[in-house]
This record gives C-alpha cells, sequence and structure tokens, in this order.
C-alpha cells in the first residue's frame, strides 16, 4: 500500500530504496539533487552500495518576477526555456546567456563546497538514479534530466517520495523509469506530504554525503 505522507525525508528514502533494490546488482550512480534529496538519496546508497553525487539543477528568474522560472540549467550550462515567458518578459538572447550564466556560476560554486574537491563521478553507461525529495511542476527536474542524458548512461532513473500524477507523466518521458510511491491529486506543495521538511544547511548536506561516502 502506498504511503500518504512521510515523517522525514529518511523515511521518504527507505520507501524509495525499497523500489529501488532491482537495481542493486548494476553499475549504480545516485545522483542527489541538494539540499533536500541528499538525506532522501543516502539510504538508496546504501541498500544500493552505490556511488553517490551530485547534480544541481537551477530556476533561471527575472527580477521582475523572480518566484517564476522562465528557465533552468545545469553545470554544463545547457538551458530550458520556458518560452512562453520568454516571450512575455521580451528577454532577449543576451539576456537569458546573463542570467543563466550567473546560475551556473552558483552552481559550480555549491558543487565545489559539497564535493570538497572531488572529482565528478563519471556517468556513461551506468544506470543512473536522479533523488530528489518531491517535485511540484518538475521544469527544473526536467533541466537535471536532459543534462544526465547529454552523458550517456546507459539508464536514466529518476526517483522522487512524491509528485502529482500529471508531472509524473510528463517526466516519465525524460526517464527510463521513474519512481515515485506518493502521487496525491490535492497536491499544493512538496513539504505538506512530509511531518518534519526542515530546511537544510550546507554543513548538513555536507555531513549527509560524507556519512554516505563512509559505508
Amino acid at each position: 500500500m502506498p504511503p500518504s505522507r512521510y515523517r522525514n525525508r529518511q523515511q521518504a528514502g527507505t520507501a524509495l530504496a525499497e523500489k529501488l533494490l532491482p537495481y542493486r546488482e548494476e553499475d549504480t550512480l545516485v545522483l542527489a539533487v541538494p539540499r533536500g534529496g541528499v538525506p532522501v538519496a543516502v539510504p538508496v546508497v546504501r541498500a544500493l552500495a552505490s556511488e553517490l553525487d551530485l547534480i544541481i539543477p537551477r530556476k533561471i528568474a527575472t527580477p521582475r518576477q523572480p518566484e517564476l522560472a522562465v528557465g533552468a540549467v545545469c553545470e554544463d550550462g545547457d538551458v530550458l526555456l520556458n518560452h512562453q515567458l520568454v516571450s512575455y518578459f521580451k528577454l532577449s538572447r543576451e539576456e537569458i546567456s546573463r542570467l543563466a550564466a550567473k546560475e551556473v556560476a552558483e552552481i559550480k560554486r555549491r558543487l565545489l563546497l559539497y564535493r570538497g574537491g572531488r572529482p565528478p563521478a563519471p556517468v556513461g553507461g551506468r544506470t543512473v538514479i536522479v533523488i530528489d525529495d518531491g517535485v511540484a511542476t518538475g521544469f527544473t527536474i526536467t533541466a537535471a534530466l536532459r543534462s544526465v542524458r547529454r552523458r550517456r548512461p546507459q539508464k536514466l532513473i529518476l526517483a522522487v517520495p512524491v509528485a502529482p500524477p500529471d508531472t509524473v507523466e510528463k517526466l516519465s518521458r525524460e526517464a527510463d523509469v521513474l519512481v515515485c510511491p506518493l502521487q496525491p491529486e490535492l497536491f499544493g506543495a512538496v513539504g505538506q506530504f512530509y511531518d518534519d521538511f526542515a530546511q537544510l544547511t550546507d554543513e548538513e548536506v555536507i555531513n549527509y554525503l560524507a556519512a554516505a561516502g563512509s559505508q
């Protein structure tokens, strides 16, 4: 029976780990989306005895409407655009490039901080599982999945504890396999499906990564 909510991110990760056990015998890499996806990923990494690394998608917003994503980008700099909003705000190619470059710089800063100088894990030819603590619209995670796909994994899996059904349907076209135990019709925000959804600090993220690496 699927869960109706989660106590915390660790319990959500345990629920995902049970669904992902068939991939234990494969050459598996887990890519967590910081910050919230990291504690979700740790139980999966332990259950699958897999390697853990990070993928950081960032939304691109305009100063006029910072809550709206006109685009999304990952470390490789390839931009996914919401063409309707780009047209609405009359954004030029140069302006989008400038906004994207700012986000890529922040992604690289965070990756350096979290990895502590370690090189990125190789993706090509492996089973790659992208994990976050939940998805609402799916726009930024789509950018993450496409970024991973460009690095030629053998199999691309998206695993999230909770997402609305329409988002799951859209994202199922971006991944080879999608695992999402909780798909509520009435969906307001990811946090409403957790008893404890406290924001994590950078230090907590680093500690989770260190603990997973020491297993």
